[in-house]
Formats: C-alpha cells, structure tokens, sequence
C-alpha cells in the first residue's frame, strides 16, 4: 500500500486525493493547447484541493512533464502534491526526423518514443523525467503499458526485460527511498495479476477497465488488490469520453479509444435513461462509480483547462442518491456484485455550481 515516507509535506492520512489530475491532455493530447492553458488548469487543481498529479515522458513526447513540472513549481512550490509519473517508453532523439505525424499527441519537441523495460533504460527515463519537472521528488513511479494487449507476440519478451532489469531498478529506488512506491500504469487488468504473482507492488493504475460502463476487473483484479494491500488508481473514468458527453451530444461518441459500437452506445443511452430519472449527471456517476471500490484510493480523469478542472470537481461533489445505483444494478447496468456507493456524499450547492 502506498504510504509517502520521504517528507513530511505529503505525509497524511489521505495519501491521494479522490480526485487526481490526468496530465495526458497537457501534452496536446488529440489537440493542441496553450502553455497558458495547461498553467491554468493545474493552478486550479492546487487551488480546488486537488492533490495527486500522474504524468508520463510518451505524453506529448516529455511536453506534459514539462509544462506539469513548469506549473507546479508556481501554483506548488512546497510540493505538497503527489506526483506519478512512468517508465518503459524511453525518449530518444529523433536524428532521421521521422516522428509520426499520426501520434495523437500533437506536440513536437524533437523526441520519439521507444519501448525499453531494461534496468538502465528505466534509470535513464527517471532522470530525464526529473529534468523535465523541473527536478521535483517523483513519489509514485509507473511501469507503462505492458501487457499482450499493448505489445502482442513482444509481449512475454518485454515482460522478461522489465522483471529481470526494470523492476530491478524501481525496487532499488524504492528500497533507497528515492521513491515512495511502484506499480504498473496499464490498460489491462491481466498483466496486473500476472506481476503481482511475481514481485512486489504498492499501487496500480489501471485505466478504462474499472467504470461505470465496464467492471472486467472487479471479478478477480479487484478483490487480489484487496488481498495484498495493493492501491488502485482507476485512470480513463470517462472510457474515452462516452461517460463523458453522453449519446445525445450529436458528436462521434468514443469508447475505448475508438467510435463506439451499437451495443455500448445502447448501453449508455440506458444509463443516461436513469441519470435523467435521478437529476444525476452521467459524467459525475462516471467518476464517483469506481470510488466504491475498497482498493480504489483516486480517480484521474485528463485536463486540459481550468473549467474542465473545476467542473469535475462539481461532479464528484454531486450528491447521487443510493437509489440511482440500485436502480442501475436492478436494470443489469453494473456487473453483479460490484460495490457501489452506499450513501450519498458531496456538497449540495455542487449541483448550482455546476449548472452557472
């Protein structure tokens, strides 16, 4: 379990705040935003109180680390806040000037990305990543996107890399109190449980597969986080912006960073049917649905402004009744047996807030 040790400043009782700030979006993620942008939206984070900021080098090619590391040494100087970031994708030059124009990061810092697990690579990539931050404690470091979803017949030979030389390297930082904690930042639940039969993790950031809209987790991932005191930070709460804007926006709704088929765009048209019944906002269901969860300690939706901070701070505010979750289990919306909130919590006036 994941329990800061190297200052003073971050250590409380509530390690991560509920609410984290996904800094994939500062690093022009799907589209570009300004340097002001990004400063404003982290400036509004501190200020609503939000206190765990994840980040990593592939975001923007090292242009979100940048403009994160930039904007916390203003908004915060005595590094209170926690801060993730990850390994695995190591930045290298790009000398042949072939970087991919079909990134969906649209930045260009004359970096590339490189899959390397080894025990330098990783070494490497955390020195980089401090620089980029503006030499800020990392506390929470990441192993980025393993598993057979992300690297398909490379899969076992980069799991190889990363347990023989990569975990090797985050244990002895750990070990040496150069960091407070490691785990995987993933897609996929599976190669979760696959590391953790073999090391030693304090916390997992599993994104997309733990939402309102799908529980694939919770049958086994879940309940082994539970088990071995292992934190879970649920990352992609809106599935790629379905939870988000919804089926009736009139846009190309994306689940799972493609447009969604029928069957999950009629299973989100159901959702919104009882959102609607229970004045509930799908997008505040959306973050508050995997804070249930016992392992689950943040939820870390990505931002790319100041309104979007402070709007989901609204909507995890939102005082959902407990009959609305009922009503959504009743109706075979969430997987049998997966906790849900058993009382309402947040702020009345979250809901004027959010409405002005």
């Amino acid at each position: 379990m994941f329990r800061p040790g190297r200052s003073e400043a971050i250590a409380r009782p509530s390690a991560l705040t509920a609410l984290g700030f996904g800094a994939a979006p500062l690093g022009n993620l799907y589209r570009q935003i300004s340097d002001s942008d990004a400063d404003q939206a982290v400036a509004a984070a501190v200020a609503g109180g939000v206190g765990y900021f994840d980040v990593a080098p592939q975001y923007g090619r090292g242009l979100a680390e940048q403009r994160l590391g930039d904007a916390l040494a203003k908004h915060d100087p005595e590094q209170r806040a926690i801060l993730s970031t990850k390994v695995g994708i190591l930045l290298r030059p790009d000398v042949d000037g072939g970087a991919s124009s079909e990134s969906i990061f649209k930045s260009s810092t004359g970096l590339i990305p490189h899959y390397d697990y080894s025990y330098d690579a990783v070494m490497a990539s955390i020195e980089a990543s401090k620089k980029r931050l503006g030499g800020r404690a990392i506390n929470i470091v990441y192993a980025h996107d393993l598993g057979r979803r992300a690297h398909g017949e490379r899969h076992e030979e980069r799991m190889a890399a990363f347990l023989e030389g990569g975990y090797r390297a985050l244990a002895e930082l750990r070990s040496a109190g150069q960091i407070d904690a490691i785990g995987l930042g993933v897609n996929e639940w599976e190669v979760c449980e696959e590391v953790l039969a073999q090391a030693d993790f304090d916390i997992m950031l599993l994104a997309g597969r733990y939402t309102l809209l799908e529980q694939s987790a919770a049958a086994t991932f879940l309940p082994l986080c539970e088990q071995r005191g292992v934190d879970v930070v649920i990352g992609g709460p809106y599935n790629s912006g379905i939870l988000a804007m919804g089926t009736r926006s009139g846009g190309v709704p994306y689940y799972d960073y493609r447009p969604a088929d029928e069957a999950v765009i009629a299973k989100v048209a159901a959702i919104e049917a009882i959102c609607d019944r229970h004045d509930v906002p799908l997008a505040a269901a959306a973050l508050q649905f995997p804070l249930a969860a016992k392992p689950v300690v943040s939820v870390i939706p990505g931002f790319a402004s100041a309104a979007e901070l402070e709007q989901a701070i609204a909507l995890v505010a939102w005082r959902i009744p407990y009959s609305f979750w009922h009503d959504l289990q009743d109706a075979g919306l969430i997987a049998p047996g997966v906790s849900i909130p058993h009382a309402p919590f947040g702020d009345p006036a979250a809901k004027d807030s959010l409405k002005q």
